[in-house]
Parts: C-alpha cells; sequence; structure tokens
C-alpha cells in the first residue's frame, strides 16, 4: 500500500496519501513501527491485517517521481503491479469523499502517471481521496 504525496511537506491536501498511510499504520499497531529503507527511497512498515502481510510505504520523493519508490520496493518485496494500492489525492472528488479504482488512466494525476511508468502498467488499484478544489 503506497500512500503518494511530497515527502516531507505534510498536512498539505497533496500528500493526503501519505496520511491515509499514517492512520492505517496506527489503526494497525504498527506506527512506531516506520523505517527508512534507503534501497527504495521511502519509508516502510510492515503489518499483518485479516491473514495478509502488508507493506506499507510512503515514499521519500516528490509526488513527480513517487513511482520510482514504489516501482523498487515491487521489485524489492516480489510484488506485481496488481498486488499494488495506491493511495492518492483527488481534485474531482469533493473533500473527505472516497472511492475505489481499478486499473485503467492516470487522470491528470502525476503520482500515479509515475507510478504507471515506472512499473509499465496500470493495473494498480487506487484508492481516490477527495481533496476539492480550492
Amino acid at each position: 500500500v503506497a500512500g503518494l504525496g511530497n515527502y516531507g511537506l505534510w498536512g498539505t491536501r497533496h500528500s493526503v496519501g501519505m496520511a491515509v498511510l499514517d492512520q492505517l499504520a496506527r489503526q494497525l499497531l504498527v506506527a512506531e513501527g516506520w523505517r527508512a529503507d534507503r534501497r527504495c527511497c521511502a519509508d516502510v512498515a510492515l503489518a499483518a491485517a485479516h491473514g495478509l502481510e502488508l507493506v506499507l510505504l510512503k515514499p521519500r520523493r516528490l509526488m513527480n517521481l513517487n513511482g520510482l519508490s514504489v516501482a523498487s520496493a515491487a521489485e524489492i518485496y516480489s510484488f506485481c503491479p496488481e498486488d499494488i494500492y495506491l493511495v492518492h489525492d483527488d481534485l474531482e472528488k469533493a473533500l473527505g469523499k472516497v472511492a475505489i479504482k481499478l486499473g485503467g488512466s492516470a487522470r491528470g494525476h502525476n503520482g500515479v502517471r509515475s507510478c504507471i511508468s515506472a512499473l509499465h502498467s496500470n493495473e494498480m488499484t487506487r484508492l481516490r481521496v477527495g481533496i476539492g478544489r480550492p
């Protein structure tokens, strides 16, 4: 599960994917388990939920380059694109509304575009979190 955003710019609308992962880590009781993984240039936490082993990932790059971290982590942990969930902001959705999208285009989102390019696939599932327009 990759939370897309601009690393270090906490609290901004475009980093809502990382905020969602922080909340997920708290709920899975692994919030103290985040560690920097230089191999994929990301913060990583490992968790288990409903019999699944999860890798939570917050890329340590700007949004336009998040895909490089996601692709490196996919190689390290032997994931294929269909195993990856991207959590990211969506300007077209009202603030706080969420939707799941299975594959498809980036719809103008640079972080998703970066992931599609780096993974050579658009098969990732996406949790789109509405941030609304300013």
